[in-house]
């Protein structure tokens, strides 16, 4: 009986470990009831608001969080640089890949990612009914620039375009839009840019990033408290 706890135990330490290594890229795993459907993903390894912002976060919600461990903007796979926000398909990852590695070739480092890519999606698509919340920052970019490209708007902080909603799900968007806070709604999946966002449109699963200035940490929190609190 000893040895079978001893077992058990062992198996669930592996199973509940810290850090993994999800489509070639090292994310540290915070579980906070681990049965709970909800997930959340910090992609971009500069953006530290957003990383302190799910780390405080998750000491009071369930769900299961996936934040990147590198400090930098890109992630390494085999060998090169590419933007973790455009791996989520190939043609994404490609253009990536090339910009950022000219005169390089990129088909290591996309066949891994093409290898490894469902294994990231099997541990970040949320449960049935429930939803992935990215949390991103920004320096310069603002909802101006996702006005264009979006199905819906609600603009209700224009002096704050920093700070904004960006949703897949129209259900959300209308739960989002009496918010006083900036909403944008892209529920189609293309142009394919490889892009989380794009990827959840395609695959039907709900998803909502969370984009503040960096720096801006109770904003963040606001927002992200808002979220919890009003969307199911």
């Amino acid at each position: 009986m000893l040895r079978r706890t001893f077992l058990l135990t062992g198996l669930s330490i592996f199973h509940r470990k810290p850090v993994e290594t999800l489509g070639g890229v090292e994310f540290k795993v915070v579980r906070n009831n681990a049965k709970s459907p909800r997930r959340y993903i910090f992609i971009h390894g500069n953006e530290d608001t957003a990383r302190e912002v799910m780390d405080l976060h998750m000491q009071a919600y369930e769900g299961t969080a996936f934040s990147v461990t590198g400090k930098d903007r890109y992630v390494t796979v085999a060998g090169l640089k590419v933007d973790p926000n455009r791996m989520f398909s190939r043609v994404g990852a490609e253009k990536s890949l090339r910009d950022l590695n000219p005169n390089v070739d990129p088909g290591p480092a996309l066949e891994l990612l093409e290898r490894e890519r469902e294994k990231l999606m099997k541990r970040i698509t949320p449960g049935p009914g429930s939803r992935l919340v990215a949390l991103h920052n920004n320096r310069e970019y603002s909802v101006k620039s996702e006005i264009e490209a979006s199905d819906e708007t609600s603009i209700k902080e224009p002096g704050r375009p920093r700070n904004f909603f960006l949703c897949t799900d129209p259900k959300d968007y209308a739960i989002l839009k009496q918010s006083p806070f900036n909403v944008v709604l892209q529920a189609k999946p293309d142009p394919d840019d490889g892009s989380l966002s794009r990827l959840a449109a395609k695959r039907g699963f709900r998803y909502i990033n969370l984009e503040c200035g960096l720096g801006e940490l109770e904003a963040q929190l606001e927002r992200l408290r808002w979220l919890e609190n009003n969307l199911p």
